[in-house]
């Protein structure tokens, strides 16, 4: 059976994606998308488009793993964290781009859970951007002790306060409409 759907594609109708979300919570499938280039967990498996080229996954030491796991909303600078991670640590463990869109498949929560449980994550990463309030989630689950693993966490965009009206970022959901979301 299928454990986790990943949906590569961009400009998936938001009722359309809910739909989704929808299926594949009522049949217990994991989601990753849509608007993602995928995962990687080094030595394991590749999904999507997650390290790039066959160069950079080389460069970023991708075939082997790690202790860093990280969760992206942003493919582009998930492919930047590979190559940050792998020069300043052992490597990647395993990553994650949700996708950027307004109604995601999986959110940070879901995959640092994951991570908690799992002996080979030593260090959790998270490369949020504006827009949203899914951040504040992962604040809440260190708060209560859910997950006590080191974590460090960067926002993309937080610039955006100072702008006079609400601002696109680029993703569908990089949207910042107020102070929590920035």
């Amino acid at each position: 059976s299928i454990k986790t759907l990943g949906i590569i594609a961009e400009g998936v109708p938001e009722q359309q994606t809910r739909e989704l979300i929808k299926t594949a919570e009522s049949k217990g499938v994991g989601m990753v998308g849509p608007a993602t280039v995928g995962g990687i967990k080094p030595g394991c498996l590749r999904i999507g488009n997650t390290g790039g080229m066959l160069d950079n996954i080389v460069m970023s030491r991708l075939y082997r793993p790690g202790s860093i796991a990280y969760v992206s909303k942003s493919g582009g600078m998930s492919n930047e964290l590979n190559n940050i991670v792998c020069r300043n640590s052992d490597g990647v463990y395993e990553g994650v781009a949700i996708g950027g869109d307004r109604y995601p498949g999986s959110r940070f929560l879901d995959h640092f859970l994951r991570y908690q449980d799992d002996a080979g994550a030593k260090v959790l990463l998270l490369l949020g951007e504006v827009g949203g309030t899914d951040e504040y989630d992962l604040i809440e689950a260190v708060k209560s002790g859910r997950i006590t693993k080191p974590i460090i966490a960067w926002c993309v965009g937080t610039c955006a306060s100072c702008f006079a009206t609400e601002v696109q970022f680029g993703h569908a959901g990089a949207q910042a409409r107020g102070d929590m979301e920035t």
